[in-house]
């Protein structure tokens, strides 16, 4: 069974599943995250959804460069974890089925490409209070 963050789901809501895949990188006692200014304006760690046929590790890979521009080696699944979530930008009732890896940033080659999204370097101490979510905070909290 995988530990579920947040809400328990809704018994009048259809939740469709929606695996993703994201990261933490660390880089000195700082890490590397995106912040998402819609829906709702929020620090996360980067990654996103795995699109059909599509492997986890790529759609990391897609998902974090998109998200902050830089691209990551050496990714090492640490766990996952669930959270029942609305998602208003597809109008949809989501199960997040979320992997969570650490990975080691290499280099930032460009800004997010991805419309609505900042990169941002933040201490961990700080990050583990920042991210939007209980899941996130919980895999960065476990690094400290």
């Amino acid at each position: 069974m995988i530990r579920r963050f947040g809400s328990a789901p809704r018994p009048d809501k259809l939740y469709k599943m929606r695996p993703g895949a994201y990261v933490i990188l660390p880089f000195g006692d700082e890490v590397l995250l995106t912040h998402q200014e819609e829906p709702t304006p929020e620090f996360q760690l980067p990654g996103g959804g795995i699109d059909p046929g599509e492997s986890p590790l790529t759609a990391l890979h897609r998902e974090v460069f998109e998200e902050t521009g830089w691209s990551i080696a050496y990714p090492r699944r640490l766990g996952a974890f669930r959270r029942f979530t609305f998602m208003p930008e597809y109008d949809l009732w989501a199960e997040k089925i979320c992997t969570i890896y650490l990975a080691h940033p290499v280099r930032r080659h460009e800004p997010p490409r991805e419309a609505g999204h900042t990169a941002h370097w933040m201490p961990i101490r700080e990050a583990v209070t920042q991210l939007g979510n209980p899941g996130d905070r919980h895999f960065l909290g476990k690094l400290l």
